[in-house]
């Protein structure tokens, strides 16, 4: 994990930000360094969030509380309007992805966050800002499912926020931070990448991230935002502008979809993010994101002590998905070894990236049960013993 210093009390807020500081565009497995002036703070991920909004430039927050997201909703709260920002907790979360709908057609930086079964209330919503191609954050705090299931972590919201759970054809960038820190940083990326596409960017997290307490040192803030001439201000200069999802004539719909995937395939070719790291030859590749990217940590440096050829890949962009670094990192070993917080939804993508050329084994826990180092430890040793009997 990025070192990162120890925090004192929101300071920078007593501020207005209308500063941008713009963020270099990640284009490699790690991002460019950014410029920190700010003391730092120790706060929970879900606060780190609110944090990183503000410092992106938004002013405009539309939710609803539920647990493990709470904590953005109610730091939003307090924070937003001292500098001038809108809070609002909507009815419902329904009504909530419909405000930032209506925000962002207005040119204004928004956000929304929630967690499983609220963002799934909001997955019709996502699909409008889509089409309607709309810049917004949307942040999900992953709880156990399905239906209420529990509010301990999961990862199982993969497939409904990387797969697109709305109608139609689109995919959104999915950024999963792994650290307070980066709940932080990419909530500030998230922002800068939904206005260079035009496009809702998710920020991806399990309820253990969004609740853990960490040191967080605050990036400067931004210090222009992009001009929105597609916007609607209710003014002479932008009364001809329509924003709207609605395309009826079908080869009209066609050409609208195509440039839709025309720009998902410059987000793939640009924006892929991702850290390898571990023995530069590996025998054995381990995959995953989000917490359990921090107990594969333990497992590797386990491993590696022992003299075991092992390295660790970890998606910082579950889409776009790693695919071409997985490929490369996997190019001479055995095994690969996916671990997740469900029974199975990212070691599909994995398996995908290999392309069937070594086998791809998972290692799943669910209901806010986590795996050990020991447990992971104990399944390498597994799949390196198959291995070499296979080989």
């Amino acid at each position: 994990m990025s070192q990162v210093d120890s925090p004192t009390h929101r300071g920078p807020f007593r501020k207005v930000f209308h500063p941008y500081h713009p963020m270099s565009q990640p284009t490699s497995s790690r991002s460019e360094p950014r410029s920190r002036s700010h003391a730092p703070q120790f706060m929970k991920g879900n606060e780190a969030v609110v944090h990183g909004a503000l410092l992106a430039g938004c002013r405009c927050f539309f939710g609803y509380p539920i647990t493990p997201a709470s904590e953005i909703a109610h730091t939003a709260a307090e924070l937003f309007p001292e500098v001038g920002g809108v809070f609002l907790q909507a009815e419902s979360e329904i009504a909530a992805i419909q405000m930032v709908y209506g925000a962002s057609s207005a040119g204004v930086r928004c956000m929304t966050a929630s967690s499983s079964p609220g963002i799934s209330l909001k997955q019709e919503g996502i699909s409008y800002a889509a089409g309607s191609e709309l810049p917004m954050v949307i942040v999900d705090i992953t709880r156990g499912g399905p239906g209420l299931g529990n509010i301990a972590p999961e990862q199982s919201d993969y497939f409904q926020m990387v797969k697109g759970g709305g109608h139609g054809n689109y995919r959104l960038p999915v950024l999963a931070p792994a650290s307070a820190q980066e709940m932080c940083d990419f909530t500030v990326d998230a922002f800068t990448l939904a206005d260079r596409y035009r496009t809702p960017v998710v920020v991806l997290a399990d309820g253990l991230i969004g609740q853990m307490k960490e040191p967080v040192s605050l990036p400067d803030a931004v210090r222009e935002i992009p001009d929105k001439p597609w916007s609607v201000r209710g003014d002479g200069a932008t009364r001809e502008n329509l924003i709207c999802s609605i395309f009826l004539d079908p080869p009209v719909l066609e050409d609208h979809v195509r440039h839709l995937h025309d720009k998902e395939m410059e987000i793939e070719a640009k924006e892929t993010r991702w850290e390898l790291e571990g023995h530069p030859d590996p025998e054995l590749v381990l995959v995953s994101y989000g917490v359990v990217s921090r107990i594969v940590r333990g497992a590797l440096d386990e491993a590696l002590a022992k003299g075991m050829r092992v390295a660790a890949l970890r998606p910082q962009t579950l889409w776009p998905f790693p695919t071409a670094a997985l490929a490369h990192a996997t190019r001479d070993a055995k095994a690969v070894l996916c671990v997740e917080l469900s029974t199975g939804q990212m070691v599909e993508d994995v398996r995908l990236g290999v392309g069937g050329a070594i086998p791809v084994h998972f290692l799943g826990r669910c209901g806010g049960v986590l795996p050990t180092v020991t447990e992971i430890g104990e399944e390498m040793e597994s799949v390196l013993a198959q291995a070499e009997v296979l080989s």
